[in-house]
């Protein structure tokens, strides 16, 4: 796993050194609320109603499907609950007259073209969901802050726009240690973080 963060650690710098000189600042992004999408790892309750022994937790394997009574390798990722639910009311009806189906999350993790990753110096790096008006705070939050080695009004956002990414820079040491509300810009989905060393 560490081999793993270091190499998208590498890539990531990589990206950023090919824009040349500092990157402009993270610009201001468009929230707006979006229907949450299952992604692998994620919890969740799958309820037939007046059919208790077909009512299930399950949880959503990598390949992206998830398993219950009657209902063997359906596809969950990618699919709102109420998608999956009416999928498993389809699948069901082959066995109960009009089955009713609610699908409801209790671990969140989310597709991975979805989430935050967070490399580099920070306490505890990592891919975290992204949540709507999720902002900077909140990802160094999750992570638990810097380390003592961290260069933190170094560190850039790399961000995918179209087909394309564009890396900007962000200042976390400002906005955690100074206060500096306005350093804390606002997330997009699939956003990466990369706080580099300080130099000594």
């Amino acid at each position: 796993m560490r081999f793993i963060w270091r190499a998208a650690y590498a890539l990531a710098l990589g990206l950023s050194a090919c824009t040349g000189g500092s990157p402009p600042p993270a610009p201001s992004v468009e929230t707006t609320t979006s229907p949450y999408l299952i992604g692998p790892g994620d919890t969740l309750t799958i309820f037939v109603w007046r059919n208790p022994e077909l009512s299930t937790d399950v949880t959503v394997r990598p390949d992206g499907r998830v398993s219950m009574p009657l209902v063997e390798d359906i596809t969950a990722n990618g699919k709102t609950p109420s998608e999956l639910a009416r999928e498993v009311e389809k699948r069901l009806s082959k066995y109960l007259s009009k089955p009713l189906v609610t699908v409801i999350q209790k671990q969140f993790v989310g597709p991975f073209n979805r989430q935050i990753r967070i490399i580099g110096e920070a306490v505890q790096p990592k891919a975290i969901p992204y949540r709507a008006n999720m902002t900077l705070l909140d990802a160094m939050i999750e992570v638990g802050g810097l380390t003592r080695f961290a260069a933190g009004d170094r560190a850039t956002l790399v961000r995918t726009v179209g087909n394309q990414q564009a890396t900007y820079s962000v200042h976390i040491d400002s906005l955690i240690r100074d206060g500096e509300i306005q350093s804390n810009v606002p997330l997009s989905p699939g956003d990466i973080i990369i706080i580099p060393q300080r130099f000594f």
